[in-house]
C-alpha cells in the first residue's frame, strides 16, 4: 500500500555549491516530491545558475543554515517538510519512505542512515557509527535529511537562528514533541570534511563539539573553532 503525503517540499540551503548542486537536486527531483527550493545565502560561483535550472524555484536570504532553511520553509506549499544539504543525495524512493514514516500519526518527522562517498574502511565505519548513535539518540544531523510535519515545524518555531547544532537542536525538540523516524533508506553525503581536516581529527572535533553543546556552550561560541561554520 502506498503513502503519498499530500505535499512534499524539499529545501536546499546553499553558499558556493554549484560544483555538488546538480547531483543533490536531481536525485531530489522524484515522484511524489511536490517542489524542490534552493535557498541561496550568497554565493559568487554561480549556485544560483545551477539552481534556476534545476529547482522550481530559487530564493535568497541572508547567510547562515538555520535562516535559510526557516526562509524555504516559509515559502514552501508543502505539509511535509525536508531539509537536503546541498552535497547530500538522496536515495530512490526516499518520499515514498518519508510517506510511510508519516502514516503513523504518532511520527513528528525523521531522518535517515547516512553514507559517505569516500572509498575506504574508515569511511565506511564512520557512515555506519554516526547512522547508529541518531538510532540510539533519534538526534539527527542536517547530512542526514531531516524531515519533519509542517505543523509541527510551526509549532516548534523553526530552526533556532545559531550558526552551528541547529540541525541538533531542532531534531532534540521533534523528539519531544512525538515519534522520529530513523528510516533504512541511505542517504549520500560528501566526505570532503572528513578529507580536508583528517577522520581522527574531524571525528574528536564534532565530538567535543557536541559534548560542549549539551553542556551548555552558546553555539555561537562553538562555532568559532569549528572550520565548517556557516
Amino acid at each position: 500500500m502506498q503513502f503519498l503525503p499530500a505535499a512534499l517540499s524539499v529545501v536546499v540551503p546553499t553558499l558556493d555549491e554549484a560544483e555538488a548542486l546538480p547531483a543533490t537536486l536531481a536525485a531530489a527531483r522524484q515522484p511524489g516530491v511536490h517542489e524542490v527550493i534552493v535557498v541561496d545565502g550568497g554565493s559568487r560561483d554561480g549556485t544560483r545558475a545551477v539552481a534556476r535550472t534545476l529547482a522550481d524555484r530559487v530564493l535568497e536570504a541572508p547567510r547562515g543554515r538555520a535562516r535559510q532553511m526557516n526562509a524555504g520553509a516559509a515559502a514552501a506549499r508543502g505539509d511535509v517538510l525536508l531539509f537536503l544539504h546541498a552535497d547530500t543525495r538522496l536515495p530512490a524512493g526516499y518520499a515514498q519512505a518519508v510517506a510511510g514514516a508519516l502514516a503513523d500519526p504518532a511520527v513528528v518527522g525523521g531522518r535517515f542512515d547516512v553514507r559517505l562517498d569516500a572509498a575506504g574502511l574508515a569511511y565506511r565505519a564512520l557512515g555506519r557509527l554516526i547512522s547508529l548513535r541518531s538510532r540510539l539518540t533519534r538526534v539527527a544531523t542536517g547530512d542526514q535529511a531531516i524531515f519533519v510535519r509542517r505543523v509541527v515545524f510551526e509549532r516548534l518555531g523553526g530552526y533556532p537562528l545559531v550558526p552551528l547544532m541547529e540541525d541538533v537542536a531542532l531534531s532534540r525538540a521533534m523528539k519531544r514533541a512525538g515519534r522520529v523516524a530513523c528510516l533504512s533508506e541511505t542517504v549520500t553525503t560528501s566526505a570532503r570534511r572528513w578529507q580536508r581536516h583528517g577522520v581522527a581529527r574531524t571525528v574528536l572535533l564534532m565530538w567535543a563539539l557536541r559534548a560542549a553543546y549539551y553542556a551548555g556552550v552558546p553555539p555561537a561560541r562553538l562555532a568559532r573553532v569549528y572550520p565548517d561554520a556557516r
